[in-house]
């Protein structure tokens, strides 16, 4: 007779997605440098996100201090919970504490730096392809991601645009987990979901519902704006500067077309007369 199921817990076999942090080098300086860089603009983009790190891309000979790593994402407020590793790097990747991990990355670890994207975010999970047209890539990477999600078992993956300094449309909707990154602008025509992130160095500009996050002028763009025809965000920010839904909209800016912009450190929340 098989044992009475527990009312207090259960242990089930499931899958959790995670972000890699993929690591390139053994100068921890230079990571460190990086990681400031990258992230003191947006201190809120990946604040309390899982991350893996990865370290698949190093060569045989060479480690790094995984504890220490392991602190400086800490640091931007990320939260590591595993390595990911090959086995013969597992014999010193132990010395952290993490348990191992397997990833499901479509791409190989040791894929060719030429192939990397340099975009923001990429550090943190796979790269796509940062060669060719910008909006076939983004279709593409969508396209794969829109897959990978009608499956009941599979959530949807983060999607990650390497582009040029040109304007990015997006036209189908994001599901919760995609981000999109545009050197550019971005235009989105469709739903920006709940848990999905939109960001950009310029302008932001979302022809649906905007119900995800949206950060425009990641790189210090006080100019920046963002746009949007149904105002519902988790979170909206330009040039590091945010809000959240911990602080309640004004009834005549929720739900509604807004534009909004910086005036010097405030940010201003405008409704957009489209008539």
């Amino acid at each position: 007779m098989p044992p009475r199921k527990s009312p207090f817990f259960e242990l089930r076999s499931g899958s959790v997605d995670t972000l890699l942090f993929v690591v390139k080098t053994t100068d921890l300086d230079a990571i460190r440098a990086e990681l400031t860089r990258r992230f003191e603009a947006t201190p809120e983009f990946f604040a309390n996100d899982t991350v893996a790190i990865d370290v698949r891309r190093l060569a045989a000979d060479e480690r790094v201090p995984l504890a220490d790593i392991a602190q400086l994402l800490d640091s931007v407020r990320m939260r590591p919970v595993g390595i990911v590793a090959d086995a013969a790097q597992q014999s010193w990747a132990t010395e952290a504490g993490l348990p191992f991990l397997e990833a499901r990355d479509r791409r190989g670890a040791k894929a060719n730096d030429g192939e990397a994207g340099d975009e923001a975010g990429d550090s943190a999970g796979p790269s796509e392809p940062a060669q060719g047209n910008a909006q076939a890539q983004a279709s593409l990477a969508l396209d794969a991601a829109s897959n990978a999600a009608s499956a009941e078992t599979q959530p949807a993956e983060p999607v990650r645009v390497a582009t040029s300094a040109q304007t990015l449309v997006i036209e189908k909707p994001l599901r919760s987990g995609q981000r999109i990154y545009a050197k550019g602008d971005l235009v989105v025509l469709g739903l920006v979901s709940y848990g999905a992130e939109v960001i950009a160095e310029g302008n932001i500009h979302i022809y649906a519902p905007l119900r995800g996050r949206a950060l425009a002028g990641v790189q210090g763009n006080h100019d920046a704006r963002i746009f949007c025809t149904c105002l519902e965000p988790e979170l909206i920010s330009i040039a590091g500067i945010y809000r959240t839904t911990e602080n309640p909209l004004p009834a005549d800016v929720l739900g509604k077309a807004v534009q909004i912009r910086l005036d010097e450190e405030k940010l201003m929340i405008e409704p957009l007369r489209l008539t």
